[in-house]
């Protein structure tokens, strides 16, 4: 019996380390996180390290004041489930906060934000 004792602490650490590591995580953005962009984008796209759940994952983009700015069709992207976007109409300068939540096929929730300059 003390020989399955390795084997079963080894199958246990594996396991618990699967399960932490299951979490979507913010990998890129598009524009790149507290950065400063010449014209207004198009777009925010942001990349994850899992697979999303297009159903429970969403993303706004608010202004200084904490307005909503961005045209509200905020999705998981069809071909690639590992993108969120939004679109956005022209913004003038200043400075831009993304806020998203995220659930990965896994049923794990995060969410963040950061932010960006129009200039």
């Amino acid at each position: 019996m003390k020989s399955m004792a390795p084997l079963v602490v080894s199958l246990a650490v594996c396991a618990l380390t699967g399960t932490a590591g299951g979490h979507a995580m913010l990998q890129r953005t598009e524009p790149r996180v507290e950065s400063g962009v010449k014209r207004s984008p198009d777009e925010v796209k942001l990349y994850f390290t899992e697979p999303l759940e297009p159903a429970y994952s969403s993303v706004r983009v608010v202004n200084d004041r904490g307005g909503q700015v961005d045209r509200g069709d905020g999705r998981v992207d069809r071909s690639n489930p590992l993108l969120l976007r939004v679109t956005l109409p022209a913004l003038p300068p200043g400075t831009y906060r993304v806020r998203w939540r995220v659930l990965s096929i896994d049923a794990d929730v995060t969410e963040g934000g950061f932010a960006f300059r129009v200039e």
